[in-house]
């Protein structure tokens, strides 16, 4: 899954740390590497969770759609 492409471009262009992104989100930095390498999938709970901290859609992070607009 392509997944890990989108979480990790949305962190670099916040220009936030796999740690400082893991601290946000009561995680660790560890989950988010292995979310960013591929190896490791997140679950429903923390997809919701990395979408609403870079504020866009499930759907942007799962390459489903290429904008990341939220329809509110």
């Amino acid at each position: 899954m392509i997944v890990k492409t989108r979480i990790k471009k949305l962190r670099k262009s916040k220009g936030i740390t796999q740690l400082k992104m893991a601290l946000d989100l009561n995680m660790n930095q560890n989950s988010i590497s292995r979310y960013e390498n591929g190896a490791r999938q997140a679950d429903y709970e923390t997809l919701i969770n990395i979408a609403d901290y870079f504020n866009v859609s499930i759907d942007y992070i799962l390459m489903r759609v290429d904008n990341p607009a939220l329809n509110k």
